[in-house]
């Protein structure tokens, strides 16, 4: 998926590190168990982000076990996995079964024709296990899909069709916790939306692609503009994430939220002040 939602390592203690690649690694192993090579392809930080949410929230029965992978043969690794872990799974599946259907209808790419039948069975008896998720998450990707059709730049309105859908999937149980992660799920959703289309701009431009910033690039306060929006997102997220008991993992989850989530962007910054350097550098 899109990999916004990760750690800062420099800031994440030691044990706190080995804990999270542990709940990514669960991630991986269960989709690989469940769906095989092709499931596991389809792994995310943003997902394991959502497995340690719901596992702090719900204090769930975590199974901890030393496996080796294709990635690491050599030597066990440490891996956490629980029922959170299997909803994940599947959710993510649902989603990579939707992306790669819209690769193959936007652009008629043939992996994503060939990834969407590949994955159309599991998509279907997931969607029978969860009706609510998989429903909302095909309406909100359809609104999405208009929303692009008809060049929308109402930045807001089509980042609201992601954070509707991941204020779905976040509702793990319809229980008194429901509101908060909804609306966590709500903003984090069009946190990564914007970010996406952010750092996909100048691509997307380049390839004649639509991007919903692309009209707003030239206003004078354009970076500024974008670095409020996110803020503002991130700053919702972190209000209902606060509203949340949870304990287990607290650290790994307020480092993700307050500091991993800028990464990706920060890192983009110090590419292009580089690239600035450089290009000045060599007009001298």
């Amino acid at each position: 998926m899109f990999g916004y939602v990760n750690i800062y390592k420099p800031e994440l203690k030691v044990k706190d590190f080995y804990k999270y690649r542990a709940y990514y690694c669960g991630l991986c192993k269960t989709l690989k168990d469940r769906y095989g090579r092709l499931g596991q392809l389809t792994l995310s930080y943003d997902m394991t982000f959502l497995i340690i949410l719901l596992t702090s929230l719900y204090e769930s029965e975590t199974v901890r076990r030393q496996n080796r992978c294709i990635i690491h043969p050599l030597k066990k690794h440490e891996t956490l996995y629980n029922e959170i872990t299997e909803y994940v799974a599947d959710m993510n599946i649902a989603l990579s079964y939707y992306h790669l259907l819209d690769d193959w209808q936007d652009e008629k790419s043939i992996a994503g024709l060939a990834g969407a039948r590949a994955l159309k069975g599991a998509y279907k008896k997931i969607s029978k296990r969860y009706p609510r998720q998989c429903n909302t998450m095909g309406e909100c990707l359809n609104r999405l899909r208009e929303c692009e059709k008809n060049q929308e730049t109402d930045i807001d309105m089509v980042s609201r069709c992601f954070g509707e859908l991941m204020a779905e999937l976040f509702v793990y149980r319809q229980d008194m916790w429901e509101e908060s992660l909804r609306k966590a799920g709500f903003y984090l959703g069009k946190f990564i939306y914007i970010l996406d289309a952010y750092d996909d701009l100048e691509k997307d431009i380049k390839k004649g692609c639509y991007n919903p910033l692309a009209e707003l690039r030239t206003e004078e306060a354009f970076e500024e503009n974008c670095k409020t929006m996110l803020t503002m997102m991130m700053a919702e997220t972190a209000r209902e994430f606060e509203k949340l008991p949870c304990l287990l993992d607290i650290d790994i989850l307020r480092n993700i939220l307050y500091e991993g989530v800028w990464t990706k962007l920060e890192a983009k910054k110090r590419d292009e002040e580089g690239r600035n350097i450089n290009h000045d550098s060599g007009s001298v």
